[in-house]
């Protein structure tokens, strides 16, 4: 799966567990020294990063003999390099959004078409309800490739009068992705059940949304039989995708529903008096899910009856996404405080190489987080009828130079008329971390006295975040900040 949100080592999984330091130190210096010893002299470079770690998954799941190995692609499909296995045994495509525009295109249809690129000749594959025009895209594709594409029904389907499937992942949107897993899972059992078992060492991790098998089967796919009786006729143009049977799922199923567990997604971490919601939501459609959840969590709680309750966002996004109209989606949560910084841990990153990003600058991630604490500061505005208080774009350089009057904080220089919004901006996550806590939290430090800001927002919002009963804090916009969150507010996930 990717990205990993701590330790490298996430991204390849046995059993549900990273591979250990050792493994993962002696399969990397193998596929390194076998690739520098082969490379063609004319073209003398290496993979690049996710080439290199798909190339080391798949040769660990080899020799490691897994007899299953769920492989989630890294940007889109048809052209991912996770997309050269001829025969998998089934293939899945969850809900689709808009993302990497540049790389997949501007439109959902767009990114259909490269999502519809996993499908294979003759191997089943499932989808959950998309948007009409979409879903006639993957229908085509399916056609095309003369792949048998199969809707999965609402989970709402699977659940008995007396039977209720409790989800360990929290959140509506998870509903689609446990019935498409359900889909996968028994497509793989019955293919198992025809072939026999293989002898091998248990399953190979990457996310659940591809999983591949290692072997052609001879015969037709089990289940494909009972899906076309189902669904007659196996021309998918000009008629929806046929709806995939439901089935009465296994105790074994109902047990890895409810006991999934996945780190940054729709996570809670209560603190004493500060609580952290964690969300490596990224797009429009997962903002809003994640929004829904947010509200479900944490604002639909009752206020603390002895002291107040403040709500702090801390937002970061990456790439090519339109940051406005995330952060609009995010307005209606009424946050007191909006905290922006960039996915770095800490200014110097010498000492945390698994979340080091060399194609970003801190410069260039502080611009970005500027214009994000300008756009916050508008949308308020216009929420609220007033001018906009700032009209000058923003550059970092000038920012990180040291100055004793601004201490560790960044903010925006001294704007016309005073700060009406309550955002700020740090350089690394550890600063806005303890900013936020502001020494409530045992897992991080308080605030030094150089932390300290004369600015009204952020000396303010340090005595109300100190006195409040509860402090709501929802991390969202990137999972690499997400993850560089997990690694301070947990530490035992950097072991």
């Amino acid at each position: 799966s990717s990205p990993h949100l701590v330790q490298v080592r996430e991204r390849i999984r046995i059993n549900g567990q990273p591979i250990s330091r050792e493994l993962f130190s002696k399969y990397f210096w193998l596929v390194y020294n076998r690739l520098e010893e082969t490379k063609d002299p004319a073209h003398a470079s290496m993979p690049a990063y996710f080439r290199f770690l798909t190339i080391m998954a798949f040769h660990v799941f080899l020799q490691e003999k897994v007899d299953l190995a769920v492989v989630e692609v890294g940007i889109g499909g048809a052209y991912d390099c996770t997309n050269i296995i001829r025969s998998p045994v089934v293939c899945g495509v969850s809900s689709l959004g808009i993302d990497h525009t540049s790389i997949l295109g501007d439109t959902m249809e767009k990114i259909a078409w490269q999502k519809g690129g996993i499908f294979k000749p003759g191997v089943p594959a499932f989808t959950v309800a998309q948007p009409e025009r979409p879903l006639e895209v993957l229908r085509d594709r399916a056609q095309e490739l003369k792949c048998p594409l199969y809707l999965c029904p609402d989970l709402d389907a699977f659940e008995g009068d007396h039977q209720t499937l409790e989800l360990g992942l929290a959140g509506a949107h998870q509903r689609s992705n446990a019935a498409l897993a359900l889909q996968l899972a028994r497509m793989w059992l019955q293919r198992r059940g025809c072939q026999g078992k293989t002898g091998g060492q248990g399953w190979g991790w990457w996310t659940p949304i591809w999983p591949l098998g290692s072997q052609q089967s001879a015969c037709l796919h089990p289940g494909l039989g009972e899906l076309m009786k189902a669904a007659p006729g196996t021309e998918l143009v000009g008629r929806p995708v046929p709806l995939a049977p439901t089935f009465q799922p296994s105790d074994a199923m109902i047990q890895g529903l409810r006991e999934t567990v996945w780190l940054g997604r729709t996570q809670v971490l209560p603190h004493g008096p500060v609580t952290w919601y964690l969300d490596g939501a990224h797009t429009t459609s997962s903002i809003q899910a994640c929004v829904r959840w947010f509200r479900q969590a944490a604002l639909n709680q009752d206020k603390p009856h002895d002291g107040s309750e403040v709500r702090v966002l801390l937002f970061n996004a990456t790439g090519d996404r339109d940051t406005a109209a995330l952060l609009k989606l995010l307005v209606p949560c009424h946050f007191d405080y909006a905290v922006f910084c960039p996915n770095f841990t800490e200014v110097s990153v010498a000492n945390n190489a698994d979340q080091q990003n060399f194609n970003v600058t801190l410069e260039n991630a502080l611009t970005r987080c500027l214009e994000n604490q300008r756009t916050w500061t508008r949308l308020l505005e216009e929420k609220g009828g007033s001018d906009p208080w700032l009209s000058t774009p923003l550059q970092a350089g000038g920012l990180l130079q040291p100055a004793p009057a601004r201490g560790t904080l960044l903010l925006v220089p001294p704007a016309p008329r005073p700060l009406n919004s309550p955002a700020l901006v740090f350089p690394c996550l550890a600063q806005a971390l303890r900013w936020v806590a502001q020494g409530r939290d045992p897992h991080l430090a308080a605030p030094t006295a150089m932390g300290a800001h004369p600015h009204p927002a952020a000396s303010s919002g340090a005595v109300l975040l100190r006195e409040a009963a509860a402090v709501r804090v929802l991390v969202t916009g990137s999972l690499h900040l997400v993850g560089g969150a997990l690694r301070l507010l947990d530490p035992a996930l950097s072991q």
